[in-house]
């Protein structure tokens, strides 16, 4: 059960910095209102705090957070800017996420 809390708490992690990096890329990119930097800056505080809920020692947290990073960014590209991933993108992913699987899952010396 605690795997699926830290993972539930990675995907919330990870669309918090990806709502907070995008809204800017929308007002810089595409011409939106200057305020889209508000919802950002929020976003980008929520996903700080978020990352402090994290049980692990952050740089493992950090390290193991790439993963789904990854994974959640490349389901952005699908779902918000209908831009389909491609073979490549996936075998990426996957690769990812056994890198994150390795370090959250290994053994720990005290």
């Amino acid at each position: 059960m605690e795997i699926l809390k830290v993972l539930f708490l990675f995907i919330a992690t990870a669309i918090a910095e990806i709502v907070g990096c995008y809204l800017p890329y929308l007002w810089l990119r595409q011409g939106y209102s200057i305020w889209m930097l508000v919802p950002a800056e929020l976003s980008l505080a929520l996903f700080v705090w978020l990352l402090t809920l994290h049980p692990q020692a952050a740089g493992r947290t950090y390290a193991a957070y790439g993963g789904v990073y990854v994974s959640v960014a490349l389901l952005w590209l699908w779902a918000v800017e209908s831009t389909r991933p491609v073979v490549t993108d996936f075998v990426g992913v996957i690769f990812c996420l056994i890198g994150m699987a390795i370090i959250m899952l290994g053994p720990r010396h005290t």
